[in-house]
């Protein structure tokens, strides 16, 4: 591969394993998560809160250290650390079945995702030029996403053989994890000269008011799209509220992610050729067709379509606006820059799956999805006349 592609750096490859690695052993666990709660005596509310609270913490965390590891002019720490902590985090959860406890590992794993984020797309920035940005993030998000396929597909395995057994699926989770931890070691780092610059959690925001006008437009019109891209769990709902089959609906998100892992790569390579602004737009225009389809009620037959599509979608949007991201921002920045994102956008996406519930339940389903897909059109639009200007120090 490294012959056949030689952007992707042995660097690049190894924090692209990591990161399949930890999402491997993260969606063994994503599936069962509620039913285990459950079974262990977890009401829904208290599921609710406690996921809620451990994505605000992320959110919060991105920005944070994201800017923490400008400052230190040092990434590789908080990329260790942070998988070493989502690695500890499963086997936690194994050790002692109470709400203190298990609200104490979520937060851990959480606050390890905020940790190792921000400086680990500043690393992978800083590993390739702007010309392959787009490409070097779509393999990294590739990778990641096989996680996601072969996560689900382990937990089906070893919960056919162990039954309700979730304790086992615990530790097993912990494997994956580990090998994440070890591989981070293999990747060295050359760090830069510390700024005498103090460093609080929300320091992040006042990067955003220093930083490039072409990246204030930017971050505006992703967080207006954040707030309206809702859980995919949403999805789901509709499609079991139409009366598709639970194994029907298991197989659509795994064949979802599929699709997102074979087409992140290629469509990065596009983006790189085509321009990233204008893969990114087209991404979004994606999305508001499968949310419009979602709206219309399809046969069964069309959710396999929609699914498809909204795998597209997403190989379309998540590597590639990093991408935008780190090329119109300078280096020394870049972790600011993209914690900054990723922090307005997880916090966003919890205000978007409350707004779209609160829309469901009011005017139903087809307004809630409806008004997403409009929205997203309307940010398509809007990012056509965002200027792309590559930084001289990106």
């Amino acid at each position: 591969m490294l012959k056949k592609f030689p952007y992707i750096t042995r660097p690049i490859l190894i924090l692209s394993v990591v990161s399949l690695c930890t999402d491997m052993a993260s969606e063994m666990l994503y599936p069962v998560m509620p039913a285990f709660l459950q079974s262990i005596g977890f009401s829904v509310l208290f599921i609710g809160i406690l996921e809620g609270f451990a994505e605000m913490i992320a959110g919060l965390s991105k920005g944070y250290f994201g800017k923490r590891s400008d400052v230190l002019q040092k990434r590789l720490p908080f990329v260790q650390l942070g998988y070493a902590l989502s690695a500890i985090s499963k086997p936690m959860m194994a050790i002692w079945a109470t709400p203190v406890w298990i609200f104490m590992a979520r937060t851990t794993d959480r606050i390890g995702k905020g940790l190792r984020s921000a400086p680990r797309d500043a690393m992978l920035s800083a590993m390739t030029t702007p010309a392959y940005k787009a490409r070097v993030f779509g393999f990294h998000r590739s990778m990641d996403t096989l996680g996601a396929v072969f996560g689900p597909l382990i937990a089906l395995l070893v919960l056919w053989i162990y039954p309700g057994q979730y304790t086992i699926l615990f530790l097993i989770a912990f494997i994956p994890g580990l090998i994440a931890v070890i591989s981070t070691f293999m990747v060295s780092e050359t760090p830069g000269t510390p700024r005498n610059e103090k460093v609080h959690l929300f320091s992040f925001i006042g990067y955003i008011k220093e930083a490039p006008a072409t990246y204030k437009k930017l971050l505006a019109g992703l967080v207006i799209f954040a707030l309206i891209n809702s859980s995919d769990v949403l999805l789901l709902l509709r499609m079991k509220e139409q009366g598709v089959e639970d194994h029907t609906i298991i197989t659509m998100y795994i064949v979802y992610n599929i699709i997102f892992a074979l087409t992140a790569f290629p469509l990065g390579i596009l983006a790189d050729k085509i321009g990233i602004r204008n893969m990114l737009v087209i991404g979004l225009l994606v999305f508001a067709v499968v949310y419009a389809g979602f709206a219309a009620e399809p046969a069964t037959m069309f959710y396999w379509l929609l699914f498809g599509l909204y795998g597209i979608y997403a190989a379309a949007t998540e590597g590639i606006a990093k991408s935008w991201i780190t090329n119109i921002s300078p280096k020394k920045d870049a972790g600011a820059a993209v914690g900054a994102y990723s922090g307005l956008a997880s916090m966003a996406a919890f205000a978007a799956s409350t707004l779209a519930g609160a829309l469901w339940a009011g005017f139903g389903a087809a307004v809630a999805f409806g008004v997403s897909a409009t929205v997203a059109i309307g940010v398509a639009i809007y990012l056509m006349r965002v200027p792309y200007r590559i930084h001289a120090d990106a």
